[in-house]
């Protein structure tokens, strides 16, 4: 897929966490089609590819070919979302890495350049809206692998464990409406319902 400039201070990674099993939607969620005849992790890459020359899906096993980018599978196997963290940092060029998942069709490319752009003294940089917390729509440094592995080994493959273990920056509400007041960079295709939502969105 063509990438453009990116015009963030340094350079990032970007990871697309696609290895679920997507057992509410009942099939593959990067695969729907919502815009037009392009499967939505089609969308996902090319922004991303607006930001990072270095882009990573993590499959667990599934292949989606013509994406023009790293495909890898997980290390730690059905580990959830943590354990695709852990298998993109470890491939991931840069110091840094956007992670999102894969079933995310209202990406905002300026938030995230937004957030690309900011210091890298952090472990994790993550949304933080009305108290909760947005881990599948953040940055982190390959400093976290080891603290993952540490959680994996100890069975625990909760996202928000590791963010317990980590020095976190957060992106206030504040900064978050400037780009994206209707939040839809944090909508999600969990259900049928959600599919509906979106569907419904794209159309008005």
């Amino acid at each position: 897929m063509k990438s453009e400039s990116n015009d963030t201070p340094h350079k990032v990674s970007a990871i697309i966490l696609a290895g679920g099993k997507s057992s509410r939607l009942g099939r593959d969620k990067a695969l729907v089609k919502i815009y037009n005849s392009y499967p939505i992790i089609y969308s996902i890459v090319e922004k991303l590819q607006i930001i990072s020359d270095d882009v990573i899906i993590v499959s667990g096993g599934k292949k989606y070919t013509n994406l023009g980018v790293k495909l890898i599978g997980d290390i730690y196997i059905n580990n959830g979302p943590l354990a695709g963290l852990h298998s993109g940092l470890l491939a991931a060029k840069y110091s840094h890495a956007i992670v999102v998942a894969c079933d995310m069709p209202f990406l905002n490319v300026k938030l995230l350049k937004y957030m690309a752009s900011q210091p890298l003294d952090y472990d994790a940089l993550v949304p933080k809206i009305e108290g909760w917390l947005e881990p599948l729509h953040s940055l982190y440094s390959r400093h976290c692998i080891d603290p993952i592995e540490r959680l994996l080994k100890a069975h625990c493959n909760k996202m928000h464990d590791l963010l317990k273990t980590v020095a976190i920056e957060y992106v206030p509400q504040s900064v978050i409406e400037l780009f994206d007041p209707r939040y839809l960079s944090f909508f999600n295709l969990n259900s049928p319902e959600m599919l509906k939502q979106a569907v419904d969105i794209v159309r008005k």
